[in-house]
């Protein structure tokens, strides 16, 4: 097939990318380079740079595509409720955009990438795709109403779709392959791999008063590289025939904040200093996923997520960018 992947210079979607290229599939990135870098495109995909809320280039750009992996959206929870004008622009009104133009060239399947943030607070665990959904941040609500527009476009439109919620991307690829570092990143593995280099002199901890096993929050770690494999395996779904669906892609079990920094210490050899603060709002306690859906309808298993080989992978990762000394 022929695939736009939107984001696809971006951490997740360089990963998938490059899955994609490997698989034998002809890939467009299309990427405005905002968080993502030109460097971690495959050398075998076309690579496009410009903004999917740009109608004209867009419609260039999909004319002829198959499919069209969505990873284009701003993704920081906590900014979204500081900021959700910024939210409503990039994560709403762009993605609509460029779903309307996919449309006009005739793309048939969309792999879009949704968040465990929409279910909100946990009711029970590990959640499962039954599981009520009520975000508690403005993050989450975006990504909640975009599955149900594309469940819409399946009914009145007949464009097939996979959403699939993450449940905490982290790692690199185990080859070495992709190793290009977010830039300003948000989310707790790479600002404790940036503390244990000295990039930042520490970090915070949102709570320590939580109701879990240590007082700190508890997430489902997934390895990026089990990302991967997931998108690919859902685009084959929906080419096969495969009707459309939501579905978590998740472990099973949760790691806590400091499960996550003491694995650093291990691994880096390093102390990683922290100072404990209040909780952040949007912040659920815990979430972690059944990926009992995935594993029946696509035969997806994680297979590089233990937080040791996501935690090395992101170090190795860090060391071949020259920040570990």
């Amino acid at each position: 097939m022929r695939i736009c992947v939107a984001g696809g210079a971006g951490y997740i979607g360089s990963h998938v990318s490059h899955a994609l290229v490997n698989a034998g599939h002809e890939v467009v990135v299309f990427d405005n380079l905002s968080t993502g870098l030109r460097t971690s495109v495959p050398e075998k995909a076309t690579f496009v740079h410009g903004d999917v809320s740009d109608p004209l280039l867009s419609r260039k750009t999909l004319k002829g595509c198959d499919a069209i992996v969505y990873l284009a959206a701003s993704k920081d929870a906590g900014a979204s409720m500081l900021d959700p004008i910024r939210y409503t622009r990039n994560n709403l009104q762009a993605t609509m955009s460029f779903f309307d133009a996919a449309n006009d060239c005739g793309v048939k399947y969309v792999v879009f990438s949704s968040s465990a943030a929409v279910f909100g607070e946990s009711q029970y665990l590990p959640l499962d795709e039954d599981h009520p959904k009520d975000p508690t941040n403005y993050y989450g609500y975006t990504k909640l109403e975009i599955e149900r527009v594309l469940a819409w476009y399946d009914k009145l439109l007949g464009i097939k779709s996979a959403s699939l919620r993450y449940f905490n991307a982290a790692g690199y690829d185990p080859d070495g392959k992709v190793t290009g570092l977010e830039r300003n990143p948000a989310n707790l593995i790479p600002v404790v791999m940036e503390v244990a280099c000295g990039v930042r002199k520490g970090m915070q901890v949102f709570g320590t008063d939580w109701n879990t096993k240590d007082g700190t929050c508890l997430r489902d770690y997934i390895h990026v590289t089990d990302l991967a494999d997931a998108h690919l395996r859902a685009l084959d779904h929906l080419e096969k025939g495969g009707a459309t669906f939501a579905v978590n892609l998740g472990t099973g079990s949760g790691q806590s904040v400091l499960d996550v920094i003491h694995a650093a210490e291990k691994i880096s050899g390093r102390k990683v200093n922290y100072q404990a603060v209040g909780r952040r709002a949007g912040d659920p306690e815990a979430l972690w996923a059944s990926g009992e859906k995935a594993k029946q309808l696509l035969g997806w298993v994680p297979k590089h997520s233990s937080i040791e080989s996501i935690v090395e992978t992101t170090w190795n990762a860090y060391k071949a960018n020259g920040l570990v000394k």
